[in-house]
């Protein structure tokens, strides 16, 4: 399964970034395999539609679970019709990593 966080950081120790459309980066995360991707974000200074288009951006890697701290109603609508699931979170990357694959 793979899993989405927005990160200030590229690496998993780094924060959880709270903006979706506008974080720093996007940790792709493969639970399967435990490999993961930094891609940094290329929306982050969008004038506008940031969000819509980081959610069509990460619906298109496959992404199963999407880990952030707010999602504007854009991006939302383009997540949940993309059949990701939205979890808000703090803390350290990792963490959130770990609780999600206990979850699920």
């Amino acid at each position: 399964m793979k899993i989405c966080i927005t990160s200030q950081g590229k690496d998993l120790e780094s924060e959880i970034d709270p903006r979706f459309g506008r974080c720093k980066y996007f940790i792709f995360y493969d639970t399967e395999t435990n490999q993961y991707e930094v891609v940094e974000n290329p929306w982050r200074e969008a004038p506008k539609g940031a969000g819509t288009q980081a959610g069509q951006f990460v619906a298109s890697k496959g992404t199963k679970i999407l880990i952030t701290g707010n999602v504007g109603p854009g991006a939302e609508w383009v997540i949940i019709s993309a059949g990701i699931k939205i979890v808000e979170a703090k803390g350290k990357v990792i963490d959130a990593i770990n609780k999600a694959k206990k979850e699920n």
